[in-house]
């Protein structure tokens, strides 16, 4: 199998040669499933694991492999499996953290391209979940695209395009309809061979539907929209899918909780007005509550700016707040069971 349609470029070839593997291969992560890789290689797809070694010295859920992940495997050829060792350095990656009260990271896609983030021109419409996705996106280190899918059951397409518009600054935004084979014309071109894009979505807005589009056969399972107006939730893992033109796309579950995870810099990116305004507050500390020279207050007075879109930016900002008192607690409590752990050890070689 050729690497090169898997996304093998030079880079990666300069990473590898410099971890100085012996008897060892490089391969790309296109599925996983409970600490099994299944990867692309130069000899095929190999069923992997990773070694002891490496299990033992990954602290968290970022040291191991993630699809989209390029890795270096000792191969089996002759069984079809091998065993990871090393993850290479990626270029993007896309996290969230866990749903629920833990504190974790939850590796989406790595080494993306271009995120297309798909929304459905239903009721399902969210201006403020696109805000969300936005911000890990640009944090991800990866180019965002909006695909707006089922235009054939909107009304006003061009409205919702100007709504999405409004909190997308300078994103590429394409209103697409699989049951009417329209919109797809300026998509395709940006779906280029060797290139990486993920389908980061809510449940039910189309993905799969897309996939399947884009692929030209039923490869993922589909189901009929429900009566509320909303989709149904489909894929149940990421994997990577090549299609027909060389392009790689990973399609991914819907996402019914988007929580933010390290995103001081996505969350810039994504509310470049506010920030920019912000600047102008007569008060270098101006908490944008209505205080005296607030450029901000003036711009929602004169309608620059929606109210909408400042409370979005703040409900973020404790959010991200929030996060970092938890991470810095549990980094302490890691950092205990580290030093015990070692301290353990040091005792049994003794022995």
């Amino acid at each position: 199998m050729e690497l090169t349609m898997f996304g093998y470029n030079e880079e990666i070839g300069k990473a590898f040669e410099n971890y100085g593997a012996v008897e060892q291969i490089v391969g790309r992560v296109a599925l996983e499933h409970k600490r099994l890789y299944r990867v692309w290689t130069y000899y095929g797809e190999l069923l992997c694991e990773v070694s002891g070694k490496f299990s033992f010295t990954a602290n968290t859920r970022e040291n191991y492999p993630a699809v989209g992940d390029w890795v270096v495997i000792t191969p089996r050829v002759e069984e079809g499996k091998g065993t990871i060792s090393f993850v290479l350095p990626r270029k993007s990656k896309f996290s969230r953290k866990v749903a629920g009260a833990n504190t974790e990271e939850q590796i989406v896609a790595t080494n993306v391209d271009t995120i297309l983030l798909v929304n459905s021109l239903n009721e399902d419409l969210n201006l403020r979940r696109i805000e969300r996705y936005l911000t890990l996106t640009w944090e991800s280190g990866a180019n965002p695209v909006i695909v707006l899918t089922k235009a054939d059951l909107s009304d006003h397409v061009d409205e919702a395009i100007a709504l999405v518009e409004s909190v997308a600054f300078g994103v590429p935004v394409y209103p697409i309809s699989v049951m009417e084979d329209s919109g797809f014309d300026e998509l395709n071109k940006l779906l280029l061979p060797g290139k990486t894009f993920a389908l980061l979505g809510s449940s039910g807005v189309g993905k799969s539907t897309l996939t399947n589009y884009l692929l030209g056969y039923n490869k993922q399972e589909v189901q009929n929209i429900r009566n509320d107006d909303k989709g149904k939730h489909t894929t149940t893992h990421r994997e990577l899918i090549l299609l027909p033109n060389g392009c790689i796309l990973i399609d991914t579950p819907g996402m019914r909780e988007l929580q933010l995870w390290n995103s001081d810099e996505g969350l810039s990116g994504s509310f470049t007005d506010i920030e920019e305004l912000a600047v102008h507050c007569k008060f270098r500390d101006c908490a944008h509550e209505g205080e005296k020279g607030c450029a901000i207050k003036e711009a929602i007075e004169s309608g620059v700016l929606l109210e909408e879109r400042l409370a979005s930016y703040k409900k973020l900002l404790k959010e991200l707040a929030f996060l970092k008192r938890k991470q810095d607690k549990k980094a302490q409590s890691d950092e205990k069971k580290k030093w015990k752990k070692m301290n353990k050890q040091l005792k049994t070689n003794k022995k």
